[in-house]
């Protein structure tokens, strides 16, 4: 722990942790991406719930059980493959986040010009709009991460509840829309079987990634109350609540209106607005985009809370400076890793637009989000594997079956992992600039494992001068 310093506090109990797993594990931007793709969309949620989303918890009890301290992901690797692994696993994950801030931002602003009606909508397609909004949001949320979890919590189960509850009303409205005037979109078996090419197995990798966020908050194990008890009781419960979200919600979303006709951007708000329309309840529009919006901003807090811990970690470490291991000494934050999380944030809002639309950035940030989030996730499969070899005492939670379930469970998730990631690899259907959508791709995640291996060996040789 840092020289001296104060420890976070524990603060999270079940509900909060339960919550926490809600406002990062729900994203209602990803319902729009699979209602985008037809009915078939059903199928793929069901088939990313058993391939990755299922492994992942698994694999999260087990090993947060090992090694329940602060860092997460972070230890786990590192105690797999040594300290090396273990940073680059962190950093993947920790840069992971950075393209996520405006990508969910991108996808807030949008469903926020709903609260303005038709006098705000001329905003849909304005870059300046776009970059101000995610600016404004990610300062708002770096500084409640400042003032920490006894605040910041609140942030987080006010965020849960903008997720759920519109989604259980689109649901709801849709319900309704399909029984007085008949479905927008027909759902048959043929209708529900998955397209197997390109265009469609692209979005399968985001409908496994939209699954993520399991992982989050074992980042926050020393400030979680009694965490070997505390994760396994809180994820059975907010999983309920994930997965029948993202598969009603889809349902709902094309009840209301075609798949031809869902904005990735909108689609959430766009269907419940023609659903409302429809009902004669256009007035709840305007409420259904205020929960969205705080309910965006609640999660793009939680994961800002989740990523800044792995620096924090590592700095006690001595692998980054020893500023990152301090905390405020008021709140008890690792305030530097969450501004410097903040600030590099900030600069992917303004890089990720340069040189194509909204839409494009979006696109982009979107795929460098998914790259950078599953490089760790194959490496915490790995390490499920790995640390088999190493005895369970009584306060490690196995699975049933032992090191054979871990490993078939953890084979089952790399498999997953990977097809995601080959898929994040390529640009959307629809992107113009195809061709420089995957340059900015790739260049932009070389560059970010690259400055993070070069912050290791620079890093390693700090600390080897100072044991000097």
């Amino acid at each position: 722990m840092a020289r001296g310093a104060p420890h976070p506090p524990k603060v999270m109990g079940v509900a909060d942790l339960a919550l926490f797993y809600i406002v990062t594990g729900v994203s209602l931007r990803w319902i729009a991406t699979a209602a985008a793709m037809g009915p078939s969309a059903v199928l793929v949620w069901i088939g990313a719930l058993v391939g990755f989303y299922l492994p992942l918890v698994l694999a999260i009890v087990e090993l947060s059980s090992r090694y329940p301290q602060e860092g997460g992901l972070y230890v786990w690797t590192r105690q797999a493959f040594g300290p090396f692994i273990g940073f680059m696993a962190g950093w993947s994950y920790f840069t992971s986040n950075l393209p996520y801030f405006p990508s969910v931002f991108y996808f807030d602003a949008g469903n926020a010009l709903f609260i303005g009606g038709d006098r705000w909508m001329h905003l849909h397609d304005s870059p300046l709009y776009y970059m101000g909004f995610s600016l404004v949001a990610l300062a708002f949320i770096t500084g409640i991460n400042v003032i920490g979890l006894r605040f910041g919590k609140w942030m987080h189960n006010i965020g849960a509840l903008g997720m759920w509850l519109p989604a259980l009303a689109v649901i709801v409205m849709g319900g309704l829309a399909w029984w007085r005037f008949g479905p927008a979109t027909t759902f048959t078996p043929q209708t529900m079987i998955p397209t197997f090419d390109l265009t469609h197995m692209v979005a399968w990798g985001s409908i496994a990634f939209a699954l993520s966020g399991a992982e989050t908050a074992s980042f926050l194990g020393d400030e979680i109350k009694n965490p070997r008890r505390t994760i396994p009781r809180a994820l059975p419960i907010a999983g309920a609540v994930i997965v029948a979200s993202y598969v009603l919600g889809t349902v709902a979303v094309l009840l209301a209106m075609p798949a031809s006709e869902v904005n990735t951007l909108q689609g959430l708000i766009q269907a419940g607005a023609v659903a409302a329309g429809r009902l004669g309840a256009g007035w709840i529009v305007v409420p259904l985009a205020v929960l969205i919006t705080l309910g965006n901003i609640g999660a793009a807090s939680g994961f800002l809370t989740a990523a800044a811990r792995i620096p924090f970690a590592v700095g006690i470490d001595r692998m980054l400076p020893e500023a990152f291991a301090r905390v405020h000494p008021r709140w008890g934050t690792p305030h530097i890793a969450i501004l410097v999380q903040g600030g590099l944030g900030a600069l992917f809002c303004v890089a990720g637009q340069a040189g194509t639309g909204v839409k494009g950035a979006y696109d982009v940030l979107v795929s460098m989000g998914i790259i950078a989030a599953f490089l760790p996730f194959a490496l915490v499969f790995l390490a499920l594997i790995r640390l088999q070899r190493e005895p369970a005492g009584p306060e490690v939670t196995r699975l049933p079956g032992g090191s054979v379930t871990s490993t078939v469970v953890a084979v089952v998730g790399l498999c997953t992992t990977l097809f995601a990631l080959a898929m994040a690899c390529f640009p959307a259907p629809d992107e113009p600039a195809k061709a420089l959508a995957v340059f900015k791709i790739f260049a932009m995640t070389a560059i970010l494992l690259g400055t993070g291996a070069l912050i290791y060996r620079l890093g390693r040789q700090r600390y080897a001068g100072a044991a000097t």
